[in-house]
Formats: C-alpha cells, sequence, structure tokens
C-alpha cells in the first residue's frame, strides 16, 4: 500500500522536526516536504501533490490563511490546521476552516508531556481521515433519483410537509467540515429567523469556545454555548458544550452528561431523538456534512414522530458519511445541496426567503 504523502507547512525548524517525527512514526505516512514559508508551500505543492497538508496558521509573510485560500483555489487538496490555542490561533483557524480546510487540531506536545501520545495519534489520524477527502467542487445537482419537482438540488419524498405553523424549533449537527457548512446555513437563515437554533458540532474541546467566538462573529444570529439549562428564544444559536450533549427539554435547551454515544458526546443522536420525544411534528432537523454515523439514529425518531427531516446532499457535503447514514436508515425526508437548504427551511415555514 502506497504510503500517505504529508505536506508539513511550519515555519519554526524545530516545530517542522517535531511533526515531521510525530508523523512518520506511523509507517502509512510519509513526510514529503516541509514549507518554511507560505510561499514555498505553493511552489512545493505543484510538485509533490502531496496527499493531505499539515498547515500551521501562523507562517512568516503570507498567513495561513491566505495559503489555505490560495490552495483550494489553484489545486484544491486536503487540509488540516496544526494549531495552537493561545491568543489569535483559534479564531484564526475557523477562518481556515471557512475557507476550505477540513479540520482543526492541536499541536502535539513535547514527547515528555502526559498527553503527548494522544494527541499524536489525534493528528495522524485527522490526516489519515482527511487524506481521503475529495474536495474538488462538484456541480449542484438538480435532484437525485430523477426528482424535479421542487427546489433545485432537493429530492422531494412524496409525502406533504406538515403545516408550517406548527414548527418550534430547528436542530443542526454535523461534524467534518461543519463549521463552514453552519455558516453557510445560519447566514442563509438571516437575523429574523423566527425559531430557536440547536446545534451540534463534533469540536475538539480546545477548539470549542474559540468555535463559538468565531460562529458568532460571522452569523447574524447571537450565539452561546448551553452551560446549564437556558430558555430558548426566537433567532438564537445554542450550542452543544464541550463534552456534554444538548437536549431539547420543551422550551428549554439543556446539557446532559448522558454516556457517549459511540465516541460522540456531545451526539447528533441524543439532540435529534431528545426533538422527537419533546417536539414532536413540531421540529426540523437538519444533518450536514460529517464523518460516521452520528445522528442517523436521532433523526429517524424525529422523522418517526412527524417532524420534518433534512440531510446535506452527497454533491456538496465536504463528508458524506453522516447524511448518507441517516439516508439509508430512512431517517431522510429531503436530500438538499447546501445553499438550498436555508431556503428550503424559510420554505417550510412559508415564506420562500430569508426576510
Amino acid at each position: 500500500m502506497k504510503p500517505i504523502r504529508v505536506l508539513v507547512v511550519e515555519d519554526s525548524p524545530v516545530v517542522a522536526e517535531h511533526l515531521r517525527r510525530v508523523i512518520s512514526a506511523d509507517p502509512k505516512f510519509e513526510v514529503a516536504g516541509i514549507a518554511p514559508s507560505g510561499e514555498e508551500a505553493l511552489a512545493m505543492l505543484e510538485r509533490l501533490s502531496p496527499d493531505v497538508i499539515s498547515m500551521d496558521i501562523h507562517l512568516p509573510g503570507m498567513q495561513g490563511l491566505e495559503v489555505t485560500r490560495r490552495i483550494m483555489a489553484r489545486q484544491p487538496t486536503p487540509i488540516v490546521i496544526v494549531s495552537g490555542v493561545r491568543g489569535d490561533d483559534v479564531p484564526l483557524s475557523m477562518h481556515a476552516l471557512q475557507a476550505g480546510a477540513l479540520s482543526v487540531v492541536e499541536k502535539p506536545p513535547a514527547t515528555t508531556h502526559a498527553s503527548y501520545e494522544a494527541m499524536s495519534v489525534r493528528l495522524r489520524t485527522q490526516l489519515e481521515i482527511m487524506s481521503a477527502v475529495k474536495v474538488l467542487r462538484q456541480r449542484e445537482p438538480r435532484g437525485p433519483a430523477g426528482a424535479t419537482n421542487g427546489p433545485a438540488g432537493a429530492s422531494l419524498s412524496t409525502q406533504a410537509a406538515p403545516a408550517a405553523a406548527r414548527y418550534r424549533v430547528l436542530g443542526i449537527a454535523a461534524s467534518t467540515g461543519g463549521p463552514s457548512a453552519l455558516w453557510r446555513v445560519l447566514t442563509g437563515l438571516g437575523a429574523e429567523f423566527p425559531l430557536p437554533i440547536v446545534v451540534v458540532q463534533h469540536m475538539t474541546p480546545a477548539f470549542l469556545d474559540g468555535f463559538a467566538e468565531w460562529l458568532a462573529s460571522v452569523v447574524p444570529q447571537p450565539v452561546q454555548i448551553v452551560t446549564a439549562p437556558v430558555a430558548m428564544a426566537p433567532g438564537r444559536v445554542y450550542l452543544a458544550p464541550c463534552d456534554w450533549h444538548l437536549a431539547v427539554r420543551g422550551t428549554t435547551a439543556c446539557p446532559d452528561y448522558s454516556p457517549a454515544i459511540g465516541v460522540h458526546r456531545p451526539s447528533a443522536n441524543v439532540l435529534f431523538a431528545s426533538m422527537a420525544q419533546s417536539l414532536g411534528t413540531t421540529g426540523i432537523g437538519v444533518l450536514l456534512t460529517g464523518m460516521g454515523d452520528d445522528g442517523a439514529e436521532g433523526l429517524k425518531e424525529l422523522r418517526d414522530a412527524g417532524s420534518f427531516t433534512i440531510a446535506e446532499h452527497e454533491s456538496t457535503a465536504t463528508v458524506y458519511g453522516m447524511p448518507a447514514a441517516a439516508d439509508k436508515r430512512g431517517a431522510v425526508q429531503e436530500l438538499i445541496a447546501l445553499p438550498r437548504v436555508a431556503p428550503r427551511v424559510w420554505e417550510l415555514l412559508g415564506t420562500k426567503e430569508a426576510r
């Protein structure tokens, strides 16, 4: 089997050598090159054609964010942001995700640190997973399975949508590729969206606070992490807390410390299942890009309860794992390309576009 070829973009020689050793510790990887600047990374990219890039966010001259933008425009390649968690590292990392990077992980600490091995494994795991992601842009579909009787990019079920007046809460879940997808959906919903929005985004704990701050800076709705039960208000975004599930109990968003579902806490399954139990027919569930199958079981419960369920179409999903698993389970009423998700939600509410 051919090794996974990694281009490491890191200006510190000491850190670059540390990353080379961390990555090369697993024989399935080969460090194809080390670029000490963004300009050199772009030049090496064309020559080396790596499978995946480990990208520092702070570089001399051209910063990691701009390098990410240029790579995604010139020669789209899977990018994992390998960052610190101090100062502006996290906001810049989130902007890089918005620009097309696939995930962000902490730089592994020194070999003497207690968490060295765990964080090294996490970095290698992310590089391996992301190396398989196809990041070439694809054309938005006219509608899978011959569906032509609805919004562009939507696969419509034969079941009519429930009366819009019944909807009380919008639940959204995402994993790999989620920050950028969430930004697009929440921006499309607009500042006057009339429902509370509860969100589960799989996120490395060290980056959650920075993710919430970044999200609040780029979407029109107020954003808060739910660290205690809170009465939900229309047009606000409620994020699952670090290492806790997020559940909907009537008009309240609640942290839930029940066991992890698989490896996930928070889990999309817990969110959607709680919506099914609490809201019945009055919820809308949206499952976006992500690795694995989290959310499939909960979304099926939500659909069976009579709520409306949507998943992102394969043509726009960074990773089609979670939406595909939900669709295979019969949990999805409509598969919709990402640009159509927000308009479709507004249509369900009886309005064709955000006000």
